[in-house]
């Protein structure tokens, strides 16, 4: 009878984190908190407490998507597909989201049409990378 042992299990785990994934939670969180969070939280400013316009966690929020989602189509273009189109949608994405930072008037369809593209970035680097599955190329990196 073999002894099971919970650390020799835990260590033959492989956990793997799929970028896709984190990059499109990312970008629903975005714009989760863009939509929903000044009708929630509609009451902090009478208790001295400005989240809703607050421009460091704006700025913080399309940062830390722009970081997860490079990352993660980085990962797609270098060792599965070797395209930029995602990239690119992704920048689009990006630019829109940017630009609802500028033109606040416009902050709604800017951010709609910024997540979409966004989200459709991922997931066309998700499929590219499952149709290519380790397209190997001369500049590849494996």
């Amino acid at each position: 009878m073999h002894n099971f042992k919970l650390n020799d299990y835990l260590c033959s785990m492989r956990f793997r984190i799929n970028w896709d994934a984190l990059g499109i939670s990312a970008s629903l969180a975005c714009a989760i908190h863009c939509a929903i969070l000044p009708l929630i939280l509609t009451s902090l400013p009478v208790l001295g407490v400005n989240i809703i316009h607050n421009l460091a966690f704006e700025y913080f929020m399309i940062v830390l998507a722009f970081v997860i989602g490079t990352y993660s189509l980085l990962h797609g273009y270098r060792k599965h597909h070797h395209s930029l189109v995602p990239f690119f949608i992704f920048l689009a994405g990006m630019l829109f989201l940017v630009a609802k930072q500028v033109w606040h008037h416009y902050q709604i369809p800017l951010l709609t049409v910024a997540v979409l593209l966004i989200v459709m970035a991922h997931l066309r680097n998700f499929r590219m990378c499952r149709v290519h599955n380790h397209a190997h190329a001369e500049d590849c990196e494996h």
